[in-house]
């Protein structure tokens, strides 16, 4: 069953879905790219993190393997728009995908909390950012994440949530989901 057959059982998910064209999630390869253009782009506007992320992989002839992202200096990752601190994340990324790895096929095997668990031992990469890499690069259907401020808001918004703390809005989120 695709997760549009199994949303649309829910009556008030069904309606608002209707006034929405379906998203086919793809799964993407290079997977340690796909992570660093995740947090090149957190925090910032869509306008603001497409320049970056061009500007990232402008850096570079073609498409950037990790080795060429650990090589690349630290003030050339800083002059394109990074923070001190995504300038460190993005070589992060980069190094472990060289060491233990990343690959698509290697993930795909995994279960989606190993691949936060595995995923979120990089500094800088939270279960956040590898719930994002679980639906938008690995194609995985079955994920919620309950922390994003888009889907809390939108489950605010069609079950009428009223105020609450955030452990109680978690657990209500969760209870629906």
């Amino acid at each position: 069953m695709s997760y549009l057959q199994h949303l649309q059982k829910d009556k008030k998910l069904a309606a608002a879905i209707r006034h929405h064209t379906p998203f086919c999630l793809q799964p993407r390869k290079q997977v340690y790219l796909q992570l660093c253009n995740a947090i090149i782009g957190q925090q910032l506007s869509v306008k603001v993190a497409s320049v970056i992320k061009n500007r990232f992989l402008a850096l570079y002839p073609s498409i950037p393997t990790p080795t060429d992202i650990v090589h690349t200096p630290y003030e050339q990752l800083r002059s394109i728009g990074l923070s001190h601190a995504k300038a460190n994340y993005v070589r992060n990324v980069a190094q472990f995908a060289l060491a233990p790895g990343m690959e698509h096929k290697q993930l795909k095997k995994m279960e989606d909390e190993e691949v936060i668990q595995y995923l979120t031992q990089i500094k800088g990469v939270g279960r956040w950012t590898v719930e994002m890499l679980l639906m938008f690069t690995l194609g995985r259907e079955d994920v919620f994440p309950v922390d994003d401020l888009g889907i809390q808001q939108s489950m605010q918004a069609i079950y009428l949530l009223p105020e609450m703390d955030k452990k109680a809005q978690r657990v209500k989120m969760e209870k629906i989901a």
